[in-house]
């Protein structure tokens, strides 16, 4: 069984940051993508960035150039540098893994981790 648990979130002002982590535990396989989803009040989730367990990485164009994505294969975490926060990036964030086997794939989400940013 996987298990990933964020942390992280809080209040912060705008134009502050704050880093994200998210940690995973139990079986995980070699070959797979983590990634950082957000929801915000009324919409629906979106994806904020994601990072391939070979490191390459996608981003939101909303977000190029002042978050960024990482991860320690050693110890199965991944991490989001927020800087430059602005109301805009208030909502839940959500840490997402995806596994891949020869012919499926296998997603999981973790709790969520509030993010508020104050004008």
């Amino acid at each position: 069984q996987v298990q990933l648990v964020e942390s992280g979130g809080g209040l912060v002002q705008a134009g502050g940051s704050l880093r994200l982590s998210c940690a995973a535990s139990g079986s995980i396989w070699s070959v797979n993508v983590m990634g950082w989803y957000r929801q915000a009040p009324g919409k629906q989730r979106e994806l904020v960035a994601e990072v391939t367990s070979g490191g390459s990485t996608n981003y939101a164009d909303s977000v190029k150039g002042r978050f960024t994505i990482s991860r320690d294969n050693g110890k199965n975490t991944m991490y989001l540098q927020m800087n430059s926060l602005t109301p805009e990036d208030t909502g839940v964030y959500y840490c997402k893994l995806r596994m891949f086997v020869v012919g499926s794939q296998y997603n999981y989400w973790g709790q969520g981790t509030q993010v508020t940013v104050s004008s």
